[in-house]
């Protein structure tokens, strides 16, 4: 069943039940919508995009921050048969138009966060004649239409638009940080597939309540809500990431499911850990699935936030836009002895360990890791060369380097073009940052290569310190004598470590950023 079809029986079985709950706590505003109304929502702003001209196939934009009327717009987009493509808030001007130039957009659906940047690239947004305006009525531009406006225009009926599971749905774009964004063009099985796998993992029931804290423009977040949708389950939108407001939202909306970033469940630790909150003061018992994805994982944070909530399952997701989001690969929650791995093969998808040849590497040596299921996308559209450097009848490299443990389980080891070669040998980050980790004292570490003369790169520690703490240079290469010699950094910088709005740390960034240091250390 495809997913606008999903929220139509949604509508029809749990119409008066609330559907989404959007809570700001730093303005203390909550508000919900039913099932009915999310589904009118959808129909009224598909049926006023069909009047604007909106058709089967075309493209429109949809740059929104997180708020109730996010999914509404995306599910309406759907309704008309045209692709939504949701764009990373993060995008600065030049990407949103390269983006639209790619995708051909008629249609943009933007929040007031973004008037500025599509102000000044309006004059090149060629293809796109309607403009819908989601924010204050003063920031309104002129060129727009309010989207309150623009939805009276539409009806509440379902305008039964002919759509079949191998229709093109969504046009996602990478987030660009190593080049260009790569457009992921993803059908509609692709997305129906992500509402199967992820409540096969995770055994949603109609009872449940998901906490939505993430960015609903990538898979990651809304592919986690998926679960909960197919089975009519509410979910939260959580505008906010301050450990007391997740735990408030936890608390008051009786969540029982919480996706979170390694630096949020960190920040969660420390603010308990701290005094700054204090878990007597929550209603928490309802919560029973913490679940973690986006980026490696430290062991030691799992095993902290066990000692916390030892009533919590526990699981990481591994997945990709590439792949619909999350469940390709996850731990499961019946293997908490296996922390540290990404785990094993999800519902309905395969894996393999290959060599840059594609031949299968030995059990526990490290190789690209290959995965095939019903998430797989169609192809990078308009990108052909690179849809051929990455799929292969049917099966999709990851980039990602990973190992086989002896009872099957599937370890990352790293990103591909995040390995440092240094002196000849291979360093893979993840490892040194998960024992970077284990330090009580550190909150967040990164690991990257940086270039040296001699040995091609040397290995550099990013470290942010917990508030109260301190390390000096000497103690934090004392501790790193627990590991190998090779495996040492030579370098540390104190500091923030910058991740994107899904967690993971941008090394790009970084390596940019402390690119030519490598001289002014002893090597």
């Amino acid at each position: 069943m495809i997913i606008t079809e999903i929220l139509a029986r949604n509508a029809r079985m749990y119409g008066d039940e609330v559907a989404l709950i959007e809570r700001e706590p730093a303005n203390n505003r909550r508000v919900t919508i039913t099932w009915k109304e999310f589904d009118d929502m959808a129909n009224r702003v598909a049926n006023a995009l069909i009047a604007k001209g909106i058709k089967k196939e075309d493209k429109v934009i949809h740059l929104m921050m997180n708020c109730i009327e996010w999914l509404p717009a995306y599910f309406g987009i759907l309704r008309t048969g045209a692709w939504a493509v949701p764009l990373n808030f993060r995008f600065m001007a030049e990407d949103i138009r390269y983006c639209a130039e790619i995708a051909e957009a008629k249609a943009i659906i933007f929040g007031e966060e973004f008037v500025d940047r599509v102000n000044t690239i309006k004059g090149d947004l060629v293809t796109i004649k309607d403009y819908v305006f989601a924010g204050l009525a003063d920031m309104m531009p002129d060129y727009s239409k309010n989207l309150e406006a623009f939805l009276k225009t539409g009806s509440a009926e379902n305008p039964d638009v002919p759509i079949g599971l191998l229709d093109e749905a969504a046009l996602y774009f990478t987030s660009g940080t190593t080049g260009k964004p790569k457009p992921i063009l993803l059908t509609h099985r692709n997305l129906e597939a992500a509402c199967i796998v992820e409540n096969r993992h995770h055994n949603q029931t109609h009872e449940d309540n998901f906490l939505c804290i993430p960015p609903l423009y990538h898979t990651g977040a809304k592919m986690h809500w998926f679960g909960n949708f197919i089975v009519g389950a509410k979910a939260v939108i959580l505008k906010g990431i301050k450990p007391q407001w997740i735990l408030e939202a936890v608390s008051e909306e009786k969540a029982t499911i919480v996706w979170l970033l390694v630096p949020w469940a960190q920040d969660i630790l420390i603010a308990i850990e701290n005094g700054e909150v204090k878990l007597e003061d929550y209603e928490l018992d309802q919560w029973r699935l913490m679940h973690i994805g986006a980026q490696p994982v430290p062991p030691s944070l799992i095993k902290n936030w066990k000692k916390v909530f030892p009533h919590h399952d526990y699981d990481t997701d591994y997945g990709l836009s590439e792949t619909t989001g999350p469940g390709c690969v996850h731990l499961g929650i019946e293997n908490l002895h296996k922390i540290g791995a990404i785990g094993l093969p999800g519902f309905d998808w395969e894996y393999r360990i290959v060599d840059s040849e594609l031949k299968p590497v030995p059990k526990g040596e490290p190789g690209e890791l290959m995965i095939k299921g019903p998430g797989v996308m169609k192809e990078y559209y308009k990108n052909p060369e690179a849809t051929k450097d990455t799929m292969f009848d049917g099966w999709l490299l990851t980039g990602d380097m990973a190992r086989i443990d002896e009872d099957g389980f599937i370890w990352l080891v790293d990103r591909k073009k995040d390995v440092i070669i240094t002196g000849g040998e291979n360093i893979f980050p993840v490892e040194i940052e998960d024992f970077l980790m284990e330090n009580k004292k550190v909150q967040d570490a990164a690991v990257i290569g940086i270039p040296n003369e001699r040995l091609g790169e040397i290995v550099a520690a990013i470290v942010k310190i917990k508030p109260g703490q301190a390390m000096t240079e000497e103690e934090f290469m004392a501790y790193c004598e627990g590991l190998p010699r090779y495996k040492r950094p030579r370098a540390v910088f104190f500091g923030d470590v910058p991740r994107n709005p899904t967690g993971k740390i941008e090394k790009p960034k970084l390596r940019k950023q402390y690119a030519g240091m490598s001289e002014s250390f002893k090597i």
